[in-house]
């Protein structure tokens, strides 16, 4: 065989070896992000991703988010099961993180503009050693809903596979009225996202 009839096949054999070591490259970087075990990847959940980067569900083809319920950072006792009939926020964050102190005013300022019409906004706080460095975080950030103490990310944990990324904070999701999770962010919201990923769940009947 000739030189120029070999080119080709060395260019394609490299292109091969180049998608296949992206292909791993991408694998390692999904296996990092959920190392949860029970949740964060795979799973029928029928998200649909759309180019904002919020995915939803379709009514009839939602699934119930898990038991939510314990003790809050202040202390109170909460069960997110209690605010069925209204539409529910659960954004997960810790007070390490910087992407969370970004969006929390995001989150604080449409909680307070939605309140009266039904939506309950509800914390769910991980990875913080004390509820010392929740509770200052949510002086400092001004955040006025509750957020049940989550520090070994065991509430994370009880969602269906696929549903939340144990690794991902912040993440958040939208529950329907029904209980069922309905739309996700698995990044930082702008006031903006925030209020797409809530506005159709909100005009459901």
């Amino acid at each position: 065989m000739s030189a120029a009839n070999r080119a080709p096949l060395r260019s394609k054999h490299s292109r091969a070896l180049l998608l296949t070591a992206v292909a791993a490259a991408s694998a390692l970087t999904l296996s990092a992000c959920s190392s949860g075990g029970t949740s964060g990847g795979g799973g029928d959940t029928n998200f649909v991703m759309g180019k904002d980067g919020i995915s939803t569900v379709k009514e009839g083809e939602r699934t119930a988010a898990p038991d939510l319920s314990g003790k809050t950072v202040d202390g109170a006792q909460l069960d997110v099961a209690s605010y069925k009939g209204k539409v529910v926020v659960l954004n997960v964050w810790g007070s390490w993180c910087a992407p969370c102190r970004a969006e929390a005013p995001n989150l604080e300022k449409v909680y307070q503009d939605l309140k009266s019409k039904g939506v309950q906004f509800v914390g769910i706080n991980t990875r913080d050693t004390s509820t010392a460095n929740a509770a200052a975080f949510e002086k400092q950030q001004g955040v006025t809903f509750p957020s049940l103490y989550d520090p070994t990310g065991k509430l994370m944990l009880r969602f269906k596979k696929g549903t939340l990324n144990p690794q991902a904070i912040p993440s958040t999701l939208v529950l329907d009225r029904d209980g069922k999770i309905a739309a996700r962010s698995l990044a930082a919201l702008s006031e903006d996202k925030l209020r797409k990923m809530i506005d159709p769940v909100l005009a459901e009947k």
